[in-house]
């Protein structure tokens, strides 16, 4: 059984940073590109960031490029999201996602999904 379980969600203020981790089991995690969605109250699931296999690829929403930075850890099955500079826009539960086929994860076409962590910042 596949399982992504996400940590590392909380309450900032506003220029802060948060460290979000995600621990994968029960998958072959370097057969997996990973990602990072997010979703706010009355809006839809947006793409935030994914990384490639073997990390030689990473892409990020316009909305935190330059402000988050994903990687993982193959031998740790882990993938994160260095999340700075926050803003109270980027208020939401926070997801990650793997996908065998990199180029799916930005249309949100993934595989497996994590339950998801609060990310709450304040003004």
């Amino acid at each position: 059984q596949v399982q992504l379980v996400e940590s590392g969600g909380g309450l900032v203020q506003a220029g802060g940073s948060l460290r979000l981790s995600c621990a994968a089991s029960g998958l072959t995690f370097s057969d997996y590109a990973m990602g990072w969605f997010r979703q706010a109250p009355g809006k839809e699931r947006e793409f935030v960031a994914a990384i490639s296999r073997f990390s030689g690829t990473t892409v990020y929403a316009d909305s935190v490029k330059g402000r988050f930075i994903i990687s993982r850890t193959n031998y740790k099955n882990t993938v994160s999201l260095q999340m700075n500079n926050l803003k109270p826009e980027d208020t939401a539960v926070y997801y990650c996602a793997a996908n065998r086929d990199a180029a799916g994860i930005p249309a949100g076409l993934c595989d497996y999904w994590g339950q998801g962590t609060q990310v709450t910042v304040s003004s």
